[in-house]
């Protein structure tokens, strides 16, 4: 695979990752504690299920507050925040109450105080467990409903026909709490009391009905993830993965089938002896294989046997056939006997010697 190719596989698999783990590994905003759908401990399913046991008229509202029902009776919209708010009412609502329901708001943001941290708090429905700090100093016109001598904890406002009842902390019936029934059936009695109809606002904690997702443009999952930071990068994906069909296809004719070379393993082997033998340094024993090869090629040039014959024998059978002095002959024949080590200048002119010893015969 050449390096263009494995740089754009290697980027492909890194930006997998990263959207693998934007979308699992990521933070969680935590937008379904206090849902109702929920079963974990921060979760309101148990305290739902208690609700509909007791034959309580309970809905879950999956829509803006502004979509809420105008009736003539009253009813009442439980809001259970994921975490504590310092946001307790705004004019919209407000207005709302004003006509005669009720608004229950669960984790509003008050002072730290000196009270205990875990406390069991007196009421008609036997000890409630509180698990926060923060306590309200009431003013004019506000009800306490469950407080102690730090301050209030539960308390209730006066709008018009209706009211607003608001609670420091956002556990007050989550499902840790279910061994504590007078938790769960005070909640029940802030919410029903006065009321036709129990609305539990769901809409906050992400959940929407399938009017509202097609009004908003998140009916299908294109939708939602065009609204999502995954979409740049599935494109960024798409992209980078086209550019790799390209490049890995781009021919301008029939595909031509490449020959594969055809290796002279004879050559590769000697060519490898030859470097192994020159980092050995050993001349001398290259010198005496190449001294037998040349020799008994002299030889069949002179029609001898291939067998070496001695150095002396074949000194007089080159001076019989040639009619020349063999002192050249005699001196490359003697070069291998002497077992030394020679330059590489001295290894071309020895062979040149035995070249134009051939060639003189020939």
């Amino acid at each position: 695979m050449k390096r263009n190719q494995r740089l754009v596989w290697l980027g492909a698999i890194v930006l997998t990752v990263i959207i693998l783990l934007s979308t699992i590994a990521a933070p969680s905003t935590q937008i379904t504690s206090g849902s109702t759908y929920n079963r974990a401990p921060n979760g309101y399913g148990a305290w739902y299920a208690f609700m509909q046991d007791k034959n309580i008229s309970i809905q879950r509202w999956q829509k803006p507050f502004s979509d809420l029902p105008i009736t003539k009776n009253p009813v009442t919209l439980l809001q259970v925040h994921s975490t504590i708010t310092n946001i307790e009412t705004d004019p919209q609502q407000e207005e709302w109450v004003n006509k005669g329901n009720n608004l229950v708001i669960l984790g509003i943001k008050k002072p730290v105080t000196a009270a205990a941290f875990s406390t069991q708090q007196q009421s008609t429905f036997g000890k409630i467990k509180i698990d926060t700090r923060r306590r309200y100093n009431t003013s004019k016109g506000e009800q306490i409903i469950l407080g102690d001598e730090s301050g209030a904890i539960i308390w209730q406002r006066k709008y018009g026909k209706g009211k607003v009842i608001l609670v420091t902390t956002p556990y007050l019936a989550a499902n840790a709490y279910q061994d504590h029934e007078g938790n769960f059936k005070l909640l029940a009695d802030l919410v029903s009391k006065n009321s036709q109809k129990v609305f539990v606002d769901e809409y906050i904690h992400g959940y929407q009905d399938k009017d509202t997702q097609k009004e908003a443009g998140e009916d299908s999952l294109f939708n939602y993830f065009a609204k999502t930071p995954l979409l740049p990068a599935f494109i960024q994906l798409i992209v980078l993965l086209l550019a790799l069909i390209w490049g890995e296809n781009r021919r301008f004719g029939k595909p031509v089938t490449l020959e594969t070379p055809v290796i002279d393993n004879s050559q590769a082997y000697i060519q490898a002896l030859a470097g192994v033998l020159q980092k050995a340094e050993s001349s001398d024993f290259v010198v005496e294989m190449l001294g037998k090869e040349e020799q008994i090629q002299l030889q069949k040039t002179l029609g001898l046997s291939q067998i070496p014959l001695d150095n002396q024998v074949l000194l007089k059978i080159w001076e019989k056939q040639t009619g020349t002095k063999a002192e050249i002959l005699n001196t490359v024949l003697q070069l291998p006997l002497q077992k030394r080590r020679i330059s590489e200048r001295e290894l071309i002119s020895w062979l040149g010697k035995w070249r134009n010893l051939r060639e003189t015969k020939n």
